[in-house]
């Protein structure tokens, strides 16, 4: 997928990061992740059963290399959200985390002011944070400012399928913050993928998109295609939107018949 890109002290040449939760068996999991091309997979430690057989955990269902991004989806308050990124760093030994703190248990929108109190304490404790939030530039500016090693806005609320609903802020975020922005929640289809790529963006996370497709294993390929074309258009530079036609062909010099 073209140049490589770093969240904190790793590095991915994949700009699709993919979630572990809500397929119809582990097996289909392993095969969408691996169809993929994502070389990091996000998982909700407070949703996973470490003393289930092997057969039964979904760590043994995680490509060779791949690595696990630890999550604290399921957290509604910074000391629960804290203690699960302590927790991952000791069984993943890394401390790259992807902090959440809902604030609102039907959209599952972020508590903006407690992912970033969340944020300064585990960033102050040596943890590679990459935030959940909403697409709002001021709090990306202010994660940013504290050390976390990427925003991570919202294109739409987790699930909805929605797509990109609000590119103008995407771009104001791009603009504004010197580290990676990933797009996290709401995309539906390769296309949004694409889009959210063109604006500029580092990379994309998803999950319901390609988990609760019909056909998984083939939505995840469709993504990894939509992410892979819609970089090489943002890197390539699109051509100036225009009211007029201009002709591909120059009239000037035309042969007289």
């Amino acid at each position: 997928m073209g140049e490589s890109y770093n969240l904190g002290s790793h590095t991915f040449h994949s700009r699709l990061i993919v979630g572990s939760g809500k397929y119809d068996s582990f097996q289909t999991q392993l095969d969408a992740t691996v169809a993929s091309g994502a070389e990091m997979m996000t998982v909700a430690l407070r949703r996973v059963d470490l003393t289930a057989p092997k057969s039964e955990n979904l760590l043994s269902y995680v490509p060779e290399g791949t690595t696990i991004l630890p999550n604290t989806a399921g957290c509604f308050n910074v000391e629960d959200a804290v203690t699960t990124c302590q927790l991952g760093r000791e069984l993943l030994g890394h401390g790259l985390v992807k902090l959440e703190v809902i604030g609102d248990e039907r959209t599952l929108f972020p508590d903006v002011p407690a992912t970033i109190e969340a944020a300064k304490i585990l960033v102050d404790d040596g943890f590679e944070v990459l935030p959940y939030i909403t697409d709002d530039p001021v709090a990306c500016q202010r994660l940013a400012a504290l050390g976390c090693v990427a925003v991570m806005p919202l294109a739409a609320p987790i699930g909805s399928g929605l797509g990109i609903r609000n590119p103008a802020n995407l771009r104001i975020i791009l603009e504004t913050v010197e580290v990676p922005v990933v797009v996290d929640a709401g995309v539906g289809t390769a296309s949004d993928a694409a889009i959210a790529m063109e604006l500029g963006c580092t990379a994309i996370l998803m999950n319901t998109a390609i988990a609760g497709a019909k056909a998984p294993v083939q939505m995840a390929r469709a993504m990894r295609l939509g992410v892979e074309a819609g970089r090489l258009a943002y890197e390539s530079g699109r051509i100036s939107r225009r009211l007029y036609a201009n002709a591909s062909s120059p009239l000037d010099g035309l042969a007289s018949f």
